[in-house]
Parts: structure tokens; sequence; C-alpha cells
């Protein structure tokens, strides 16, 4: 078998940086200078110039214990603090840090100075449920200032965050109260979402009458005014704000202090706890967000649609933009509520600057057409983010010139949970742009391409991404389950983190990432990347968005089979067995015959979660011709119903 992964789809759009933003750029090729020369003292360079530490640090990197890092360890800082009160004193405290949109519409402007009183009450009421530094706490809301607030108040007593995402199940939330011993858990009598109120505090009660850990109190923020059940153990957040002061003195705690614990997994099996602490974490996220996103906080509105549910709003919404003293907007709806403009009416609103999104929901807004963007002023944007998964290069494009009006940066950003912050990323103003390539490892980062035996792949070529050198936000291993974390992530490679991601080296040695490595077909001994093949797809006019799996065929090995929403506009009148043909046809012009799908299927939606990422697993099973397997983390359960009923 080939070794590597076959990549045969080239792209050659290059974009150089706009020289008069280059002229005012943050990041500057001198970084990477720095960081290849002394790339210890160049990470503890960005920690003492971007944190504030109670007690200076004089070890940067302990790695006697691998893969158990320290970072920083004889330093201490207080994490919240340096989110919320040093801008305060600096004199930053009336810039507002939080511009929030509720999806019926209400908004509110929230000042740096009114986020840590806030914080400092917030805290306050923990401190007096008991809440001692170390234990852990449940957060289950919507994307609500209250949110944010729950977040960093708990990072300023030391207690340890779990945040679970608002969609999951009560199976999914006792699961993580469990395995998180978690004593206190904070939610809301609901949210909003497509413009309906969607339940929180009753999937709490489930969770917590499930759950063999003992759960001493609720805290029930009153979002929605929704009537729910109350028990003794139910406390109203209004009431425990009114009662706490809004004094308190952050505490420094040691830099490897457990900040988070955010779980992987989805509502089967044993939850997979990723465990990040305080300072290295916070010192790559504050780099990141600062020379990624060419932050400029005295002037710059910072959005990141992303929810806090999930490791990118930890690092991009929560924790790096607010340690930046960053203003950002939060939205708590969906994209299509109450119209489908609603994100652009709302950079429209704010004057967003920076905006940070998904591949899936740039291609989504490919699929409604451009009008759409059109109808808003999206002048004030000066820069694009992407994250999630691979960017296909017709998406990248569309991105660009659609929604940047063809001119501003596009940096397509990997990274995951369990790295913590972003690893690799073009710099703005620094690196010529590709569409659909990551590019380059930030700063700091040590980045390779290994063959399933391990051996570097040199030159250009595909293979398993790995990262060669312990960085800041890496994880601190799994909770409570040090031999899974061996086993899981350092296990293959021995001494290198293995992400689970293929990865392709172009000639100009910038990085493609393929998508995950269960994701690769091996077709008559081919491995090919089933991001390659969706970008093929996406590239063709008739096509908005496309996923591809293989399946197992007797001839092959394995064969790819496409399922494919066709855009609405392009293909009016056109016969699905003929848009069928065209799409496989084209296939394998572009990338070869052995890419050539055995089936094209013309589908009107994909199996998403509430994050937006596709469930290859489900079209997988649909491919083989399988039972589908569980569902519960859909967005909408109802899609693979339908799917099923049009391939079937």
């Amino acid at each position: 078998m080939n070794a590597q992964i076959d990549h045969n789809l080239e792209e050659i759009r290059r974009f150089r940086p706009a020289p008069e933003f280059a002229a005012q750029a943050v990041a500057s090729p001198e970084l990477y200078d720095a960081a290849a020369s002394d790339r210890l003292g160049f990470w503890a360079d960005q920690a003492r110039e971007l944190l504030t530490w109670s007690k200076p640090f004089t070890r940067t990197l302990d790695w006697t214990n691998p893969p158990f890092a320290t970072w920083f360890d004889d330093g201490e800082l207080n994490v919240a603090y340096n989110c919320l009160d040093r801008h305060v004193e600096e004199g930053n405290g009336d810039r507002v840090a939080l511009h929030f949109e509720g999806e019926p519409g209400d908004s509110r402007a929230i000042t740096y100075a009114e986020l840590t009183a806030e914080v400092k009450r917030a805290a306050n009421a923990l401190i007096a449920l008991g809440v001692e530094p170390g234990d852990r706490v449940a957060i289950y809301l919507p994307l609500i200032p209250e949110a944010v607030v729950a977040m960093l108040a708990c990072a300023r007593i030391g207690a340890v965050h779990s945040v679970v995402f608002g969609g999951f199940s009560s199976q999914s939330l006792s699961s993580r109260i469990d395995d998180a011993e978690a004593h206190v858990v904070i939610t809301a009598d609901g949210g909003y979402r497509k413009g309906r109120v969607f339940p929180l505090k009753p999937t709490v009660d489930e969770a917590v009458a499930a759950a063999e850990t003992e759960v001493r109190a609720v805290i029930v923020v009153e979002r929605t005014g929704a009537e729910v059940e109350w028990t003794d153990r139910d406390v109203r957040w209004s009431e425990a704000m009114a009662d706490a002061s809004s004094e308190h003195t952050a505490l420094p705690f040691n830099a490897e202090h457990p900040l988070f614990i955010l779980y992987t997994s989805g509502t089967t099996g044993k939850p997979k706890g990723i465990l990040h602490t305080s300072g290295g974490y916070l010192t790559q996220t504050a780099f990141t967000h600062k020379n990624v996103f060419d932050l400029h906080p005295e002037r710059d509105v910072y959005w990141c649609t992303a929810d806090v549910g999930w490791i990118t709003g930890h690092s991009y919404v929560v924790y790096g933009p607010l340690a930046n003293g960053a203003t950002q907007v939060i939205y708590e709806g969906t994209p299509d509520t109450p119209h489908a403009g609603r994100w652009w009416e709302i950079i429209e609103k704010y004057g967003v600057t920076i905006f940070y999104t998904a591949p899936t929901a740039i291609r989504s807004f490919m699929k409604l057409g451009r009008q759409i963007p059109h109808g808003f002023n999206l002048r004030s944007l000066r820069l694009l983010g992407s994250v999630g998964e691979p960017i296909n290069p017709e998406a990248w494009i569309w991105y660009r010139h659609v929604i940047g009006g063809g001119s501003i940066p596009v940096v397509d950003t990997w990274w995951q949970t369990e790295t913590g912050a972003i690893m690799i990323s073009a710099l703005p103003g620094v690196t010529d742009l590709k569409p659909g390539s990551a590019q380059v490892a930030v700063p700091g980062i040590s980045i390779d391409i290994l063959s399933d035996e391990g051996e570097p792949v040199e030159g250009v070529g595909g293979g398993l991404l790995v990262v060669t050198e312990p960085w800041p936000s890496m994880l601190r291993g799994i909770w409570g389950d040090p031999d899974r974390f061996r086993e899981t992530y350092w296990e293959k490679f021995g001494d290198k983190y293995f992400a689970g991601d293929g990865a392709r080296r172009d000639e100009d040695g910038d990085i493609w990432l393929l998508g995950r490595v269960d994701d690769v077909m091996n077709v008559s001994g081919h491995r090919l990347s089933t991001a390659e093949i969706e970008s093929s797809l996406v590239a063709h006019p008739f096509t908005a968005e496309a996923a591809v799996v293989g399946a197992s065929d007797e001839t092959t090995g394995q064969a790819v089979v496409a399922f494919v929403i066709l855009k609405e506009r392009q293909t009016a009148g056109l016969d699905i067995a003929t848009a069928s043909e065209e799409l496989r046809a084209h296939v394998a012009k572009q990338i070869g015959a052995i890419a050539r799908p055995r089936q094209v299927f013309i589908v009107g939606e994909l199996p998403k979660t509430r994050s937006g990422k596709i469930m290859r697993r489900l079209l997988r099973d649909l491919a083989e011709g399988r039972q589908v397997g569980d569902t519960t983390t859909l967005a909408d359960t109802s899609v693979m119903t339908a799917i099923t009923e049009q391939v079937r």
C-alpha cells in the first residue's frame, strides 16, 4: 500500500498582502526568526509581554516526563485578572468588551468595567455556595453574556469549569457531571434558537437525577421567562448576583493550575475530558489571537461565531480576545433567524472588522446565493478567518470575494480541542495566501508530516500530521485517565503528538489539511483524501456543498461515494441523473479516473452537528447499506431520514 496520501488537485491562485495592510500589520517576519533561533525563549518573551504575572516565572518548559509537560510552572497569575481587571486599571474600563445580540433582537453593550464587576459578583456567589479552588463547575448555557461571566468567575476563584454545549442531551450532561464530579451546575431556563425557546433547565433536572455525583446547587439564569420546576437546590442567578458583592480580589494561582475540562466525545461511550491549564494556554491563545487576526484592540470589532460549548468559543470568544482587551460581538441564535441575512445584518450593525467562522457556514451561504450578503453593508470587514475543518479553495474564494469584497485577507486556521490554540495559519500582512491551504505553523510551533511507519515525508507529499515539540497551550491530559492520554495521542509515534489528521506539503512547503485519517480512502491501493474530492466537487458550478465517504467495494477495496447539495439557480430544470454524471466526470477530469465517484447522490441537506460539522460516519453507514447509527448529536435528526429516502 502507498504509505502517503495521494493528492492530485492543484491550486495555483496566490494573493500577496496588500502593501497598506502589511504596513500596519501586527505580525512581522521577525516572529519566525525569533522563534527559530530560540523557541523556548520566544515563548517566554510572549508570556511576559502578553500577560501580567503575580509571581514571575523562571522556568519556561519542563519536558522531563513526556508526554506530560509543564509551562512556566514556577510562576503565578490569575486568568480572570488578565482578561478583565488589568484593562480597567490601564484606563480601558469604558471600552466595550461584549456587544451581545440575542436571537429575538435584544442587545446589550457591556464594558470591561461592567464585565469585571459582574464577574466579581459571580465569583462571590460561587464562593457563597461553597465552591473552592480545584472544584469543578458544569456550565450548560446558551451563548449569552452570563456564559462568559460564569467561565471567568470560575477562573477567578480557581474553580475548574466544564462547559457542556446547550444542545447536548441529559445523558451527555449527566455523564460529564459524573466524570468531572461537578457539584454545581450553572444553566438557564432556556434559550432562543430558530425563533423558538428551547428548554435547558428540564434537561439539567433529568441529568442531575441520573447522575451519581451529588449536585449541591443548580444556578438558573432567567433568560426566557419560561416556567420551570423548582427544588431546594435551585438558585436564581439574579438573586445570587444581587446578594453578592462587586468587590473581589483575584488571587494568584500556579501557571499549571487547571483552568477547564472540555469533553470531545459525543453522547455514546466514556466521555474524554481534555484538560487545559492556565499560564501556557493563555499565552498561546493571546499570542495567536493578536497575530493571526491582526488585532488592533483600540479600533477593531471582532466576531467569532462559535458557541462557548466548543474549544473555539473558549479560546477565541472568551480567553484570547479578552486577554487582549478586544471588543467583540456574541450572538445567541442561528444565522438564518429571523432571516437568511442575519449574520450580515449584525456585521453591518456593529461595524465588525474581523470575522471568524466555519467552512460549513460559508458553504451554506454559497448555496443561498450572493444576493443575500450583497443586501448589507460589509465594508467594515478587513480580515476573515476560517476554522473547524479544511476549507475548499472555491469556498475560500467565495468568502474573500463575496463577503470580503475581493481584497482582504482570509486566514485558514488548523488546531484542535487538544491543542488549545491555533497551530497552523497564515499571518496576515506577512504570508502570501493560498486558497484552501492552512499554510505554515505559527511561530514557535513545530509541525511535520510522517508516513505510517513514522518516517518523515520529505519535500512534496502527504501523510500523517504530527506536532514534534511541546507547545504552551497543549492539553495536559485526559481528566482522570493518564493511560488513555498516552494511548490516544502519543502511542503511535512515541515522542510526537499525532493529531489524527492527514496533511500534504506542497512545493512551497505549505501545509494542506486533508481531513481526519479515518476519512482517507484506499481505492485500488491509492490513499485518497475526502477533502480533496469534496474540493473538486464544490469547484463545479452546480455544487453548493459536498460530503465524500469511502464505501466497501469488491473490486477496488473502497469506492468513492459523494453526497451533493446543488445550487438552485445553477441547476433549475436539470434532472438528477444528468447532474450526477456531470459531477462524476468533473472529478475524474480534475483529479484522475481513480477518484471518480462510484455514485453521486443529490440531496437536499447534509447531516451536521450543531457546531456545523458534517457527520460522515452516518453517510458511510448509508453508502454501505448498513443501519444508520446514532443521530442524537445532529442539529436536525430528520435530515438523515430525508437523505435515506432520497438515496434509496
